[in-house]
């Protein structure tokens, strides 16, 4: 298997709500989620041309992730993280990505709840 690039574009603390768990209660309103992903792509190009066309389009990449969670009714955050994964990887030029997804408040006394999962292309 390649080695990934060391170069990383990252998306933090994306908050978005979508419909996502497992009771009956979960089902009813949409609660909120919080999205890190990690992209590792190389970047050197896009660092010497100064152009959208060498590099990720992070933005194009948000904007899936955000129409793809926000019309989501999964009942697991395992599920809606390999979700999000699955769209990243499918950008043009991305290696591997690495998805962190919260559900603050899923857990009494604890601030949030979180899987966080790393998926690589199988080039």
């Amino acid at each position: 298997m390649n080695a990934l690039p060391t170069d990383k574009i990252h998306i933090r603390d994306l908050a978005l709500r979508c419909i996502i768990g497992v009771y009956a209660k979960e089902r009813d309103a949409a609660q909120e989620v919080v999205i890190n992903i990690t992209l590792w792509a190389d970047l050197a190009r896009a660092g010497r041309s100064d152009d959208l066309a060498d590099t990720v389009d992070y933005k194009a990449v948000k904007n899936a992730i955000i129409a793809m969670v926000e019309a989501s009714r999964f009942q697991l955050i395992e599920t809606l993280a390999e979700t999000i994964a699955a769209i990243c990887l499918a950008a043009d030029g991305v290696a591997a990505a690495r998805v962190l997804v919260e559900k603050p408040g899923a857990l009494t006394g604890a601030r949030t709840v979180g899987v966080e999962l790393f998926r690589r292309n199988p080039e």
